[in-house]
């Protein structure tokens, strides 16, 4: 015995007309229509989605680029400070003269030679600070480093201030080596 559908076997016995038969058929390919229509729509909506799903982790990946770019940039910068410090740094001497000079508020003290400290008195020679430890380099260095960033920079005393502020006591010279 051939298999036959199910419409075939109920037309056959009776239960159906080729009437309705007809009519199931074309309703069944109305739905079939209606359900492709509709799966466009949704294939949209998912390309939509995942196209926004793709912007926004475009967009992510390069905020995190720009963020470690910065950092690697920072890097160098710092890289750049130390080397130009440890190139240029003048040696401190223990048994030398006290310098002081005055660091957010709180002074410190360096022991450098005597033509060293008269140096950084005419602005000559900077300190600036690097990590935990202050350095003694000349004006130019400072200068750069000041540029790269100011938060390594400290101290630079302006060689044009003549230090007279009183024309009373303008014929009264403070000596530089003058310790308190």
């Amino acid at each position: 015995m051939a298999k036959l559908s199910l419409q075939e076997q109920l037309l056959k016995s009776g239960l159906a007309t080729s009437a309705q038969a007809k009519k199931i058929k074309s309703d069944k390919h109305k739905q079939a229509k209606q359900l492709q229509k509709n799966n466009v729509g949704t294939v949209d909506e998912i390309k939509l989605l995942a196209q926004q799903t793709h912007d926004l982790k475009v967009l992510k990946d390069r905020e995190l680029n720009q963020l470690r770019k910065e950092e690697a940039d920072q890097k160098g910068i710092v890289a750049q400070v130390k080397q130009l410090i440890e190139i240029n740094l003048i040696a401190q001497d223990a048994d030398g003269v006290a310098y002081h000079f005055n660091d957010t508020g709180k002074v410190k003290t360096l022991y450098v030679k005597e033509s060293v400290r008269d140096q950084l008195s005419l602005g000559q020679l900077a300190i600036v600070k690097l990590e935990k430890r202050y350095a003694i380099v000349p004006v130019a260095v400072a200068h750069k480093i000041r540029e790269r960033d100011a938060h390594y920079f400290m101290i630079l005393n302006d060689a044009s201030v003549t230090g007279v502020t009183d024309e009373a006591y303008a014929a009264y010279a403070i000596p530089d080596d003058l310790m308190w």
